[in-house]
């Protein structure tokens, strides 16, 4: 008697050979217990619990990243690039403390003059570059820099995804770098990840307004960092703030962004124009500079003429 019954039973939609009293509350389709998935009222067949995924947008962070992406991908390089840097100085100096005398940072530390002489690649360059003898405590300028940015990187890069916290970070070297240019003396030499990481507390303060959050631990520890900027003798005040103003106006630009279908087009398009506002205020600064610059194999010297 059980047999007839099973025989008068339709077939699973998936399974031919199942028969089943099951159907899809959705399309009403026969389906095996193996083909159903419990809904928000009934059961659904995976074809339309499939079909029905499609219309659900996925849930984005505040910066218009996937939400739930946690593997860090671009801070751990950022590090890695800046101590493989630090590795070939040293070697090239043959010591870790002297690494100026490397012919790395020699052609790619920041000096104003040496970009008004056409070396435009030192102001991204000199932000991948540490002194060997920051302090007199040998690698601390890398550690310290390197340290600041596993912290704030690891919260922001998840926060913006990946590529929006590359764009955040290389938009705060430049803003660094240009402040730089336009503040300091043309002989001034400088280098370091600083400016970049600022640009990432500006970041992340930004973040904790956007979503709300209570901003007072941040912007304390921002206040400590600018008191040591001013505070600590061989800092460039100018390559921080730069890079504050520059990584908060990036971040806001995405983070801010209307939440339309055009907003990956506005974010980029802001970016864009946070570049190309950087790069004019650098040549500005070198249309009005008369220098002439000599680097030599050891050290580079810039007159004023």
């Amino acid at each position: 008697m059980s047999v007839n019954r099973q025989q008068d039973l339709p077939a699973c939609v998936r399974h031919p050979d199942r028969p089943t009293g099951l159907r899809c509350v959705r399309c009403d389709r026969p389906a095996c217990p193996d083909c159903l998935r419990e809904a928000s009222v009934g059961y659904q067949c995976v074809d339309c619990v499939a079909e029905g995924s499609k219309t659900i947008r996925p849930a984005r962070t505040v910066g218009g990243a996937r939400a739930g992406v946690k593997q860090l991908v671009v801070v751990p390089v950022l590090i890695g690039i800046n101590v493989l840097v630090f590795a070939v100085m040293a070697l090239q100096a043959q010591s870790v403390v002297d690494n100026q005398q490397s012919s790395v940072y020699l052609y790619g530390t920041l000096i104003p003059a040496a970009v008004a002489e056409g070396d435009y690649w030192r102001l991204l360059t000199s932000g991948f570059l540490h002194f060997g003898n920051y302090g007199g405590f040998g690698p601390v300028h890398l550690i310290f820099n390197m340290f600041a940015l596993w912290v704030l990187g690891r919260d922001l890069e998840v926060a913006l995804g990946r590529v929006r916290f590359l764009a955040v970070y290389l938009i705060s070297l430049l803003g660094g770098s240009a402040a730089v240019m336009l503040f300091s003396g043309v002989e001034d030499s400088t280098v370091g990840a600083s400016g970049a990481i600022y640009g990432l507390f500006g970041g992340i303060a930004v973040v904790v307004f956007r979503s709300r959050m209570n901003p007072t631990p941040v912007l304390t520890l921002l206040g400590v960092n600018i008191f040591l900027s001013v505070a600590l003798p061989g800092i460039s005040l100018a390559g921080h703030l730069g890079g504050l103003v520059a990584g908060a106006l990036a971040t806001a630009a995405l983070v801010y962004a209307p939440k339309t279908s055009k907003l990956t087009q506005f974010q980029v398009w802001s970016c864009v124009a946070l570049v190309v506002v950087l790069v004019a205020l650098v040549a500005l600064r070198v249309s009005v500079m008369d220098t002439h610059c000599v680097v030599t194999t050891t050290v580079g010297y810039c007159y004023p003429v």
